[in-house]
């Protein structure tokens, strides 16, 4: 809690009665009237205000009012004396007396409470248009669909399945993109925005360096204009303390805002010790100080920091992935990813399309690198673990999304097919543990669920015209946040079926991993036998170039163009030796066609001739 005031009285006077006493009237402020003003006033018509005052009722009223039912007399009873009541009995007409004053008092009751009500009901007679209802029932129709229709059943049942809650543009004249977003960790209300120009040497002289923090409940403009020395290219809020807010700037700086002490920052890290280049990840640690983080870049380091002291970094890392710890063949850095149930792990996604996976906790340098995994043709702009399942993990680049194991680094268990568009970003959904959202470059938001569907997304909407470029999910995976290369901010509502997780959804989406998983694993043995044996195979021809004396550059030279010669000498020796071949299967084939031409010239004389003997016989 904020202390505004501080009242200071010593400990006698506690408890002292107040003396007032009078004294005269005293001018605090006078303000002469102003002629000049006066053309401006406009008289307001009399209009009718109504004001939400009503009488107090409770809930339950007594009315004490003895209703006189003796006066009336008892042939004055509505209906009659019942039948299985004699008039002439006492008890059993007080008995009856009593029950009609009863049913009398609740109709007083009543009548007094509408004359009452009528006017607070006329001045209240308004609808919720945003109340859900039958929500319940909703969720129980969903729950008996089997899993392999829910997604898509739950998406016909309702109108939409987005709700667009905010659309914001950048206020300033020249717009710039929405690079990273990061929700309020306690209320979700408030969401920080980093906007920055990425684009090489493309920023105009009066291009704006401010980032905001906007208030969902008004969002007519920010609540807090953040102030840095360079545009903001990452922007963290604390997870323990939700004042304190995190930015990794484009020049490399790292800084700290206390939201409770302005827009400027509160310190700011030198140039001299910060990244060279544009910070793309910026995390808080899980510490107990809660002021530990850590930060990397497209400069190939990984820098840890405490705020308390930004002079200089705790500690450093090079992206080097053949383990000798040169700047100059370290990777650049992306994309960072580190979870807090695995303190000692972080990962990183590299401009050349590599995981880095790294143990923060390793005795040397060279042991931090624990491995990598390689399967983009491009940048890695996402990365993030399964909230359900830390093991797995999702990674967004070029034109197709790949959900990895760490037990398999050749190659992923899944991936999505390649779009016609960049995928610039993604991340997992927090509720249900086999759907994930990927932003594109054409302005689509995609739905993948996985347990429904494999080839294709669950659901693609358009959110805008131009390139999305930040996607931000909110804790309970209800609200998601897209940012667009010209600094559009929208806020999109999820329905009920793809932020509830459905029924043995954990168990089938484990089943499913597991299996895939092993898959990946038998593949990788198969290929790894057959890549010794191709390499035991090119084992003997290697020792057989070892053997051959260094040759000059001529004799190079020579024995290459002798080599194509040979080349050519030989085909066109196969060629004379395949038309040799042609000719004389021809020649063959024409000797048989006269062979048997000839036998049958010879058949058809052999019968002349032997009627020719015959008819001499008979002369």
């Amino acid at each position: 809690m904020d202390i505004t005031y501080v009242y200071t009285r010593r400990r006698s006077e506690f408890g002292r009665p107040c003396g007032f006493s009078d004294r005269p009237a005293k001018v605090t402020a006078d303000i002469p009237p102003e002629p000049s003003v006066a053309s401006a006033f406009v008289l307001r018509n009399p209009v009718d205000t109504y004001v939400q005052h009503t009488s107090d009722m409770s809930e339950h009223e007594v009315n004490t009012e003895r209703v006189e039912v003796e006066s009336r007399g008892v042939n004055h009873v509505e209906g009659g004396w019942p039948k299985d009541i004699n008039p002439q009995e006492v008890e059993q007409t007080i008995r009856f007396r009593k029950k009609v004053e009863k049913d009398e008092n609740y109709i007083n009751t009543i009548t007094h409470l509408g004359a009452l009500m009528e006017h607070c009901v006329k001045q209240n007679n308004a609808i919720n248009i945003y109340e859900e209802y039958f929500g319940e029932e909703e969720a129980a129709e969903v729950e008996d669909e089997p899993p392999s229709a829910k997604t898509i059943n739950v998406i016909s049942k309702l109108t939409s399945a987005f709700d667009v809650l905010l659309s914001k543009r950048d206020p300033n004249v020249t717009k710039r993109t929405a690079t990273h977003l990061s929700w309020h960790p306690d209320t979700c209300k408030k969401l920080a925005v980093a906007y920055s120009s990425l684009e090489f040497q493309q920023d105009a002289k009066e291009m704006s360096f401010d980032s905001y923090i906007w208030d969902l409940e008004n969002p007519n403009k920010p609540e807090l204009v953040l102030k840095p020395s360079s545009p903001l290219v990452s922007l963290e809020y604390n997870p323990k303390d939700s004042h304190v807010l995190l930015g990794g700037c484009y020049n490399g700086q790292m800084a700290y805002w206390d939201t409770r002490k302005g827009g400027l920052p509160v310190e700011v890290s030198a140039v001299e010790v910060s990244h060279r280049d544009p910070v793309y990840g910026a995390v808080w640690l899980q510490s107990k100080t809660g002021t530990e983080c850590f930060s990397a870049s497209t400069d190939g380091q990984v820098l840890w920091w405490d705020i308390r002291k930004l002079s200089e970094p705790t500690e450093a890392l090079v992206l080097d992935i053949t383990r000798r710890g040169l700047l100059e063949n370290a990777l650049g850095a992306v994309a960072l990813e580190f979870e807090p149930t695995m303190p000692t792990k972080f990962m990183v996604g590299t401009e050349q399309g590599i995981v880095v996976a790294c143990n923060r906790k390793a005795k040397t340098p060279l042991e931090k690198i624990t491995g990598t995994y390689s399967g983009h043709h491009g940048p890695v702009y996402a990365l993030a673990r399964n909230p359900f399942y830390p093991k797995i993990f999702l990674t967004v680049g070029d034109w197709t999304a790949r959900i990895w194991s760490e037990e398999t680094k050749e190659s992923p268990i899944m991936w999505t097919k390649y779009h016609l568009s960049y995928l610039m970003d993604g991340c997992w959904s927090t509720a249900r543990p086999a759907v994930f959202f990927t932003a594109r470059s054409d302005g689509t938001l995609d739905v993948w669920d996985f347990l429904f569907k494999q080839n294709d997304p669950s659901l693609s909407l358009k959110v805008c015209d131009e390139p999305l470029s930040s996607l931000r999910l909110q804790d309970d995976g209800s609200v998601v946040g897209c940012g667009s290369k010209l600094g559009t901010i929208t806020l999109l509502e999820i329905s009920a079926g793809l932020c509830t997780i459905q029924r043995n959804e954990k168990t089938l989406a484990s089943a499913m991993f597991e299996r895939e998983t092993k898959r990946e694993k038998i593949l990788e043995a198969r290929h790894r036998e057959m890549r010794l044996k191709e390499r035991a195979r090119s084992g003997g021809r290697e020792a057989e170039v070892e053997e051959r004396p260094a040759e000059s550059a001529q004799e190079v030279l020579d024995r290459a163009r002798r080599e194509f010669f040979e080349d050519i000498e030989a085909e066109l020796q196969r060629r004379a030796q395949a038309e040799t071949q042609h000719l004389s299967s021809a020649l063959q084939v024409k000797d048989r066609a006269g062979e048997e031409t000839a036998a049958r010239g010879e058949e058809s004389r052999l019968p002349k001739a032997r009627d020719g003997e015959e008819a001499k016989d008979a002369a």
